[in-house]
Order: structure tokens, then sequence, then C-alpha cells
């Protein structure tokens, strides 16, 4: 077993290298935000959808746009409103009366890069058209079905429901994004970088320094990125803690709870822990990358009652108990 996780830990350290060079060239253009480029780059690296939640003007837009320049690959953006249409998304059928016959126009989900941008400002039939792109990597058109292009990644964006103009997601369709990140506002001297860099007439862009060829690579180390059974116990348990709260003893959020983390979640979890550490050069998880990447998997796939919002309770809050009281390996 030691020799194995010393070979890994060769092969994590010598496929890993790239991440510090698109770290630096993500970081000509953004400023600051490194929790948000790193759970990005955790969703590229577990070829997992990430969902961007924040305020106008936090450069959540920016952000996804710079990944894409900085990786040699088909980007494409869409820019999601209310009369946006299916078809918009994934393409449609088109008939030719000269000749009889249907062709299909591929929409711009046929990439390997997609932003949705500020994806909650369409309803709930033009997002579902996302549903089987995002799980199964296909689009079905007519009686045919296509293969999206691989890798396939979507990048979304929106803002809390709280803002105006916007619809909340389907269920199954936040479900099927690994990762929830919560953007929040840089620091003051973050702000006065992006103030003295972007004040200056054109701003900065990003260069190409990434290949699909190398994340391919680095996504095969992190599948074989060690987890030891007593770390699959405790990713298990955080999940359970959602549904069964009495068995661990959390009592007080069995009320609170209207369901817990899917299946998907435990997946999820497994999957950007070991990112996680292998962002970090280890080839092996600990119980500290679990609990580090937890909040981002699962505070959009646990909902609550009307009593926790009647108390102002939070996914956040409800999410911090479970991992205090939830015993660590």
């Amino acid at each position: 077993m030691h020799e194995e996780i010393r070979a890994l830990t060769e092969r994590v350290q010598r496929e890993s290298q790239f991440v510090e060079t698109l770290n630096a060239e993500i970081g000509e253009v953004i400023v600051g935000q490194q929790y948000m480029v790193e759970r990005v780059l955790i969703g590229l690296l577990c070829d997992g959808h990430v969902l961007l939640e924040g305020v106008p003007g936090l450069a959540k837009t920016l952000a996804v746009r710079t990944l894409a320049d900085c990786i040699t690959a088909h980007f494409s953006r869409l820019q999601f409103t209310p009369d946006l249409l299916p078809a918009d998304v994934v393409g449609t059928t088109i008939y030719n009366p000269r000749e009889q016959t249907f062709s299909v126009k591929r929409g711009p989900i046929f990439a390997n890069l997609v932003l949705a941008d500020e994806i909650n400002r369409a309803p709930a039939k033009v997002q579902s058209a996302l549903l089987e792109a995002m799980q199964e990597r296909q689009v079905t058109l007519g009686d045919k079905t296509h293969a999206l292009p691989a890798p396939f990644l979507v990048l979304a964006t929106q803002n809390p429901i709280e803002q105006e103009g916007t619809y909340p997601l389907p269920e199954a369709q936040v479900d099927r994004f690994m990762l929830k990140i919560k953007v929040g506002y840089p620091s003051r001297e973050d702000e006065r970088v992006i103030l003295q860099r972007m004040s200056r007439g054109r701003p900065p862009r990003a260069m190409p320094v990434v290949d699909c060829d190398q994340i391919a690579r680095a996504r095969g180390v992190v599948a074989d990125i060690y987890v030891d059974r007593k770390i699959e116990d405790y990713i298990l348990d955080l999940v359970f803690a959602t549904r069964e709260p009495r068995r661990f003893k959390l009592d007080g959020l069995q009320e609170l709870l209207q369901y817990g983390a899917s299946p998907r979640a435990t997946l999820s979890l497994v999957q950007a822990a070991r990112a996680h550490a292998f962002l970090r050069h280890r080839a092996f998880v600990t119980p500290e990358d679990v609990k580090a990447i937890a909040f981002d998997v699962l505070r959009h796939r646990i909902c609550l009652t009307y009593e926790a919002e009647a108390e102002e309770r939070t996914q956040e809050s409800i999410l911090t108990e479970v991992l205090d009281r939830v015993e660590v390996p």
C-alpha cells in the first residue's frame, strides 16, 4: 500500500504542475476570489457542473470567461433571458420543403465549456432543457440523440432569487450541479487592485496555457486518489445526517429539514474531496478535504421546511451544525 501511495504521489505531483500556471494566468485577470477560482477548478477536475451565485458585479461571468480563455477548448456563452426558448439552447430540427427532409441545427450547448449566464432569469422550461445535457452528456433532437463533445462542462451564474426578475431553478436541475459556490465581495485591498487594473483602458485578457489532454490526464489521476474506508464512512455519515438527523443525535434538525442530500451528493463529495487533495499535491483524502468542500456540495441539495424559514435558519447554519456534531475519523 505504501508503495502504491508513493507512486500515486509522484503522478499527482507530475500531473498537477499545470495548476500553478493556470492559477497564475487567471490571476492576471481575476483579483482575489481564490475560493471561487479553486472551486471552479475542482469542478473542472471532477467533470462536475458548477453554479456560481452572488449579487451582480462580483466577476462571476468574468471568472468563467477567463477560465475558458486559459483552456484550448470550444467555449460557448448563453445569456438566459425571459424570452429564451429551449431550442435556443439545445438546437432544433429544420424542415427543408425542397428536399422534403429534416436537418439538425445544433444549439450553443454543443461546446466543451458552456457559460449559462444568469441562468435563473429564464423560465423553468428553458432551464429544464439542460437536464439531459448535464446528466447524460447528450441531446435529443427529434428522433435522434447527439453526443456532446468531451469534456463538457456547464458553468452557470445566477443572482440570488430575491433579486428582481429571477426564477428559482427546478430541484432536479440544481441537483445536477456538483458545486454551488456563494461568491462574496472582495476585500478592500483586492478592490483597490481591481480599481487600478480595470480603470486603465483595455482590461487584461488571459491566454491559453492548458489543453484538454492535460485536463483529461489530471482527471484520471484525481479518480485514482486514495480514499480510506474511514473517510468513506465519514462522507456517508454527513449525507445521512441530512436525511435522518435523529440517528446522529441531531434531534433539533428533524423538523427543519424537508429532505436531505441525494446519493448524487455522496458521489460529488468524494470526487470533490479527491480534487481538493489533488490541488494540494496529495495522493490521499483527509477529513479536512471533506469538510473544506462540504458546504459547496451540500448547500443546494437540502431543502428546508417552513419552520426553518420562520426561525430564519439557512442551509449554511444547518450544515455547520451537522459538520460540528458528526464524529470526524
